[in-house]
């Protein structure tokens, strides 16, 4: 993610080109496991291809970027209701 973890990472961010297509594989499987847990299912996400410096996965030919805010919404959920105090 960005410095300012609350505005999403975009396609041209320049730190997408940094991502190897091995490390989009590890959080994409990532956002398999947490989504999951939301009901959220993804059986053919994978990469696709490298187009000008970025890794594009197989999700409506989306920019990994998409992944990357993906798994920062579910994590700050995770967190959120992590850190809730419990209604007992």
């Amino acid at each position: 993610m960005t410095a300012d973890h609350r505005r999403p990472t975009g396609p041209a961010d320049p730190i997408m080109r940094t991502y190897t297509e091995p490390e989009v594989a590890s959080l994409l499987d990532e956002l398999r496991e947490r989504g999951r847990k939301f009901g959220l299912i993804w059986p053919s996400l994978a990469t696709d291809r490298v187009v000008d410096g970025r890794v594009l996965v197989r999700f409506g030919a989306a920019p990994a970027s998409t992944v990357l805010n993906l798994l920062a919404v579910l994590r700050h959920y995770e967190y959120e209701k992590a850190e809730a105090p419990c209604d007992s």
